[in-house]
């Protein structure tokens, strides 16, 4: 065994949970977060022992969570590239993991943990992509899964769970009326309730994109990282792993500004960060073109709001029409289709170049969360 796994820590009042038993939220409701043991870690990880490993998802294997290497569960995921742009941008491109998107990251580490832990069957709700990545890695690792989707999303999506043989159902109304549903299963029938940061386990699979950031960026960090915010895994997940990282030396104390994108048709963050709040208001009657950020309220959102605030980041809202454009732009110019949560966050890095909050001489990465292929 190689994980350094010690225990789980509520990302809100601190209590300490036993990581071997199956856990999902704290007593006081807020999302429990893995800890290492990192003096353990510092010792078994460096540059060398990184040198000799393949460039997949166990790279890390230290400072993720499976506690039996036997027990990992893959479809062959690989470093996603790094493309400059003619800009002088970076984007990180998510579209080449299996099932087309980085939910695979977060799939495959969730349903292998899950798997470890007993679960039989997993339940989520998802707007597309989410849903395809953890119906494809249950039926890898032999668990049923149980999607439930807003009526709203891309009809392919839940063409594409039913392939994978879960058990799919369309919901009326957004995200948000999709997890009710999910936690009325999750009461009545026992399932392993994998809902956005309902479970530890799907934001250690996302820490990997960070990872992989610092490795590629020559261990060091981009001066700004734009990443489309729906339930804001991607970016907790990128934020704990540059902890870990400086934690074990790889990297210096230094963080990148965080920059959370969404809708201006939902930006329940955006308004929370503009606002000062704390945490964010549910965003009454949600819509986007962009579907994989039309989450009107994410129980992560405080952790999103205190990381823009703790590393100098901003929340900005784009409205569909600019990224649909900033889209065929990236297309046209670079060769690059984005998805539309990544054609989002290009349209942001580009209206905070125009404002000068992002400086013409700054590094700046894009995070491009899945193929834009599947949105043509």
């Amino acid at each position: 065994m190689s994980s350094t796994l010690s225990h789980l820590e509520c990302a809100k009042c601190g209590a300490r949970h036993d990581a071997d038993i199956e856990q999902h939220l704290c007593a006081c409701g807020r999302p429990l977060l893995a800890r290492y043991d990192l003096k353990r870690a510092s010792v078994l990880l460096n540059a060398a022992v990184l040198v000799q490993r393949p460039m997949d998802l166990s790279r890390f294997r230290e400072l993720l969570p499976i506690r039996d290497p036997k027990a990992a569960i893959t479809l062959g995921e690989r470093m996603t590239p790094v493309i400059r742009l003619s800009g002088g941008w970076y984007v990180k491109d998510e579209g080449s993991l299996p099932t087309g998107s980085f939910k695979a990251r977060g799939a495959a580490l969730g349903v292998a943990r899950a798997r470890e832990l007993g679960a039989e069957d997993v339940a989520l709700p998802s707007n597309g992509n989410a849903g395809t990545a953890w119906s494809a890695y249950a039926a890898r690792a032999g668990l049923r899964a149980h999607i439930a989707i807003p009526a709203a999303a891309a009809e392919n999506y839940a063409h594409e769970c039913a392939e994978f043989g879960a058990d799919v159902q369309i919901v009326d109304g957004t995200i948000s009326e999709a997890g009710r549903l999910v936690g009325s299963w999750v009461a009545a029938r026992g399932y392993y309730d994998a809902s956005t940061l309902k479970e530890p386990y799907r934001i250690e699979g996302k820490k990997t994109l960070g990872f992989e950031i610092a490795e590629q960026f020559e261990w060091r960090v981009p001066d700004v990282i734009v990443y489309p915010t729906g339930g804001g895994v991607g970016l907790i997940g990128m934020h704990k792993a540059f902890e870990e990282l400086h934690a074990l030396r790889f990297i210096p104390n230094r963080m990148p500004r965080f920059v959370a994108v969404q809708s201006s048709g939902c930006a329940p963050i955006v308004h929370a960060f503009n606002q000062r709040q704390p945490v964010s208001t549910s965003w009454e009657n949600a819509h986007t073109i962009a579907y994989g950020i039309n989450v009107p309220k994410a129980i992560g959102d405080f952790l999103v709001l205190n990381i823009l605030r703790q590393t100098g980041g901003t929340a900005v809202a784009i409205d569909d029409a600019d990224i649909i454009a900033a889209r065929r732009r990236t297309a046209i110019n670079d060769g690059v289709l984005l998805c539309l949560e990544g054609a989002a966050a290009f349209a942001a890095a580009e209206r905070l170049t125009k404002s000068s909050w992002i400086c013409e001489n700054e590094s700046v990465l894009i995070v491009n969360t899945a193929s834009g292929q599947t949105q043509v």
